[in-house]
């Protein structure tokens, strides 16, 4: 970063140009170390935003003292303050607020002064101008020597002044990306670093756009947003989807057919058993129940049962009442009806030999 005074004129106006459009140089021929100075729409809005963010004013000063008092013990009082720029296309740089003081005024209108000598700051590769620090009322700003001292001066003070901003910008960028990635506040720089890898990591996985020149994070965030939104707003395709209320409604209906088939077939499968004796009228409703959570159990027991004598025509298989009925076994069917009712195989037997 390289560091310039060079001079204009001026009148004691609130307006007054601190550096031309585009490319310049110095009468004396500076830059040395760059191939010209040079500033345009881009430059002058950084500086002007600079400035804007700055709570004090700039000095107008004469001759640069405030610059060269360190060396030479000399009070530095200021002609002007100002702190508003503007940028002025095809033109130049201009502080437009510019407040003189009554002695710089009467100075200036007198032509005891006629220039103005802005001290900048700028890029040593490409000439671009940077920052400006201050300015000064000035008669010959090319003097032999004059520059030079100047120029050391100001690196001297504002190389401080920029290390100590480019400190507090970073802090801001680091508190930025802390609150950015959900670190704590006191993540070091290298936690922070290290995080910030993993994300872009992500990114780029995730879009193979994100590895070129025009790629910017706010860009895709933005377009993700408006896919999400999109696709909430958006009418499904009928052919690939179903509304949930209506596959409900279906799936309701589907049951209730269901439930009126399967009561039809429980129904004739106890009516028929009831008939033949395979169930007796204290096991209908048991049956009912049954068949209404799996017909399929059902049907199975019925299969298995076998006829009650009582009901499908004598108890005694045409022995007389009393005569040896109670003494045969039970078949698999009784016994499962005993258990259904309730009763013991031998209260059961009991109603094999009684008169229906």
């Amino acid at each position: 970063m390289g560091f310039a005074a060079c001079a204009f004129a001026l009148s004691a106006s609130a307006e007054v140009q601190l550096l031309p459009a585009g490319k310049f140089r110095a009468t004396d021929g500076r830059p040395k170390d760059a191939p010209h100075w040079y500033i345009d729409a881009t430059l002058a809005q950084a500086i002007i935003d600079q400035l804007a963010g700055r709570s004090n004013p700039l000095v107008i000063d004469y001759e640069h003292q405030s610059l060269l008092a360190a060396k030479n013990g000399q009070p530095a009082p200021a002609a002007a303050w100002f702190k508003k720029l503007e940028w002025r296309e095809g033109d130049g740089l201009y502080a437009i607020d510019v407040e003189w003081t009554a002695r710089a005024s009467a100075l200036i209108e007198a032509k005891e002064y006629l220039y103005i000598s802005p001290v900048f700051s700028y890029d040593k590769k490409t000439g671009a101008i940077r920052s400006i620090f201050n300015a000064a009322l000035t008669n010959n700003p090319a003097l032999d020597g004059m520059d030079d001292v100047v120029a050391q001066a100001a690196a001297t003070r504002f190389s401080t002044e920029t290390q100590e901003l480019l400190t507090m910008n970073l802090d801001e960028l680091l508190n930025n990306i802390r609150w950015l990635l959900n670190l704590p506040t006191l993540a070091t720089t290298e936690e922070v670093v290290a995080e910030l890898q993993k994300a872009v990591d992500v990114i780029k996985n995730g879009n193979p756009e994100a590895a070129t020149v025009g790629f910017s994070l706010p860009t895709l965030l933005a377009a993700r947003n408006t896919e999400i939104v999109e696709l909430k707003a958006a009418s499904p395709d009928p052919a690939k989807y179903v509304p949930i209320d209506t596959m409900k409604a279906v799936q309701d209906e589907l049951a209730s057919l269901r439930a009126e088939v399967n009561g039809r077939e429980v129904d004739s499968l106890v009516t028929a058993a009831l008939a033949d004796g395979r169930l007796l009228p204290p096991q209908e409703a048991w049956a009912r129940e049954l068949g209404g959570k799996d017909i399929a159990a059902l049907k199975g027991y019925l299969d298995t049962a076998q006829p009650v004598a009582a009901l499908s025509g004598t108890q005694t298989g045409g022995k007389k009442p009393g005569e040896g009925g109670n003494d045969e076994q039970l078949t698999e069917s009784q016994l499962a009806v005993c258990k259904a009712m309730g009763v013991s195989p031998e209260e059961f037997k009991k109603t094999l030999g009684a008169p229906v």
